[in-house]
């Protein structure tokens, strides 16, 4: 039996979804302009893809240290950061294979 297929959402409908204050609040300092680092979702008002929080965040990084690495993010930032990548991952499945 073959799984579902997986479901994509824009930008757009990921901020619309009713998850809770906190959570809409939070991706809604989520940017994505196709102008801005490629398109790749961007903390509003900076040019630093969530992508790099989050790589802080899995390196252990507290929000005190990303602060001071990114002083133009807040941890109201770091926290949509980490909100964004959820959902995300609630909605793609990536394939792991072997051990790592």
């Amino acid at each position: 039996m073959n799984p579902p297929p997986v479901r994509r959402r824009s930008l757009g409908r990921l901020l619309m979804r009713q998850t809770g204050d906190m959570t809409a609040d939070a991706l809604a300092l989520i940017s994505v302009d196709p102008l801005v680092c490629h398109g790749q979702a961007c903390l509003k008002g900076t040019r630093i893809p969530v992508s790099i929080v989050l790589d802080c965040l899995s390196d252990g990084m507290t929000a005190e240290q990303i602060l001071e690495q990114y002083p133009s993010l807040s941890v109201a930032s770091i926290r949509a950061a980490a909100a964004y990548g959820a959902e995300l991952a609630r909605e793609e499945l990536l394939p792991l294979t072997g051990d790592r």
